[in-house]
This record gives C-alpha cells, sequence and structure tokens, in this order.
C-alpha cells in the first residue's frame, strides 16, 4: 500500500490544456494505492458545492481540449472539507488510465451537479439499513456511513463488500474501524455497523458473491439476525451491474419496492456506478 499525503503544490505538472468553462478546477490533496487495480485519493472541496451523502459527480482532467469525464460516488460525507474518491485502475480506461497517475498537487476538474438515489431520503425509516457492495461500490457507503442522519433514520446497518482478492477489502476494513474514533459520529456508531466481507476469487475466511451467500442462508446465519423483511428493512446497492441486477431481483422477490427521491420506499441500486 502506497500512500502520498504531503499537500505541497511545488511539484504539481504544469495543465497542458486549460480548465473548461463552467466546472471546478480542484487540487489533489493525497494519494493512497491500495493495489494495482484500486486506489484513493483526496481533492480540495469547491465552497460552492452543495451534494447529499451517497451522491455522485462527474469528474475528469485537464489533459484534452474536451476531457472525458466520469461518473464518481463521493466517498468523503457531505460535512466534510475536502471530497474523497475511490477508483478502479484501468489500464486502458479512457479517464482511469490517467486518473490513477494523478500526483499531490495536480489539478482535477469536476462538473457542477452532484446528483444519485443512493441517499437515505429516497428510503422510509426503518429498523436496519443493508449497505450492498461489491468493489469500489462501496465509495457512497463510505459517505453514508460517515453522515450523522443515516443512524437518525436506522438503528442498525450492515454493509457488505464483496471484491476478488483480500487486499480489495481493505478500504472498508480502514473504514469501519475508524467509525467509533471518529470526532463527529464516533458516539452514534458504537454497535450499530457490522462489516460483511467476501472474496470470490482469493482464499479467505468468507468466499462466494453475496447473492449466493444470502441465498444459502449463511449471511443470515454468520451475522445472527432475522432474514430480510421489508417491514423492518431497508437495502442500497451498489457494484457491478451483475451484482446489481441480482440483488435487485432478490430485494423485489422478497417484497421489497425501489424507491427515489419523489417516492421513498424499500430499497434504492446506483446504475451510474461502474468498476
Amino acid at each position: 500500500m502506497n500512500t502520498t499525503s504531503a499537500f505541497n503544490t511545488a511539484g504539481a505538472r504544469p495543465l497542458q490544456f486549460p480548465i473548461p468553462a463552467n466546472v471546478y478546477a480542484e487540487t489533489v490533496v493525497s494519494v493512497k494505492h491500495y493495489t494495482d487495480r484500486l486506489f484513493s485519493f483526496r481533492i480540495t472541496r469547491p465552497q460552492s458545492l452543495r451534494f447529499r451523502s451517497g451522491e455522485f459527480v462527474m469528474i475528469g482532467l485537464p489533459n484534452a481540449e474536451k476531457p472525458v469525464y466520469r461518473a464518481y460516488s463521493v466517498a468523503s460525507p457531505a460535512w466534510d472539507e475536502e471530497l474523497e474518491f475511490f477508483s478502479i485502475k484501468v489500464p486502458d480506461g479512457p479517464l482511469t488510465s490517467e486518473l490513477q497517475k494523478i500526483q499531490v498537487g495536480d489539478t482535477v476538474i469536476m462538473r457542477q451537479k452532484s446528483t444519485g438515489t443512493l441517499v437515505v431520503d429516497a428510503l422510509t425509516p426503518a429498523k436496519r439499513l443493508f449497505m450492498i457492495s461489491t468493489g469500489t461500490g462501496i465509495a457512497p457507503f463510505a459517505s453514508l456511513l460517515r453522515d450523522p442522519d443515516t443512524y437518525e433514520k436506522f438503528e442498525q446497518v450492515i454493509l457488505t463488500h464483496t471484491c476478488r482478492d483480500n487486499a480489495e477489502l481493505v478500504y472498508g476494513q480502514e473504514l469501519v474501524a475508524g467509525l467509533e474514533t471518529d470526532p463527529l459520529i464516533g458516539e452514534l456508531t458504537g454497535g450499530r455497523v457490522t462489516l460483511y466481507n467476501s472474496t470470490t476469487r482469493e482464499d479467505s475466511a468468507r468466499m462466494g458473491r453475496i447473492t449466493a451467500l444470502i441465498g444459502s442462508g449463511k449471511f443470515y446465519a454468520d451475522l445472527g439476525i432475522e432474514k430480510l423483511n421489508p417491514e423492518t428493512d431497508r437495502i442500497m446497492i451498489c457494484g457491478s451491474m451483475h451484482m446489481l441486477k441480482d440483488v435487485k431481483e432478490l430485494a423485489e422477490s422478497l417484497g421489497f419496492h425501489e424507491g427515489s427521491l419523489s417516492h421513498p420506499s424499500t430499497f434504492v441500486v446506483e446504475r451510474a456506478f461502474v468498476g
């Protein structure tokens, strides 16, 4: 794991192209590489930016006359003074092939509007909130887990994170481990957040896709909890398209209904996610 955190713009690379109109141009504050496939970074936050925890923004690099933008969930909560992102590395990806090379002091550009479906206001209140994620789909949940509003609406939060290898689970493990010592929400999270990890390729204590673990009943047995029930539970889903489809079908088979800001209900899916 490789971390670069000193905020010093002296080594920043000069811009090759002018900043487009009507976008934010923000400075990279820190970069942390978890594996050869995953990294996180933090940038300065525009003073005028307002977003709900769980939403995404469109980000890019000032490396072309017409920059490529991709949807990235903001991993930091709405109250944070910086913006955090958790990204996959795609060697030939139009954006991530270059984004993975960013250094402290570099410039990241961002469109000015945030949006997304993974917000607590799109769900009706309930006892338990299940956050189902694969890979970098954990990013919006990193935001929501650090937002006091989540704990005002739900008594218990269960975060699932499924990746190919053990090293890819570290981001989520560090996230949950830091909740109880967080100066803002630490007192709210004690004993209320459970992390449920699994891997699909490398051997680990728990192997398998989350849908298989839920379907077999192992998920409930491992956690010692009652089965998913729309009367008491709400579900948020973010990750691979295959997982989204499977968990959505599972939720609907159990009587859950998809919600939105205009019509809050019992589960929500982030379809803009790629990674």
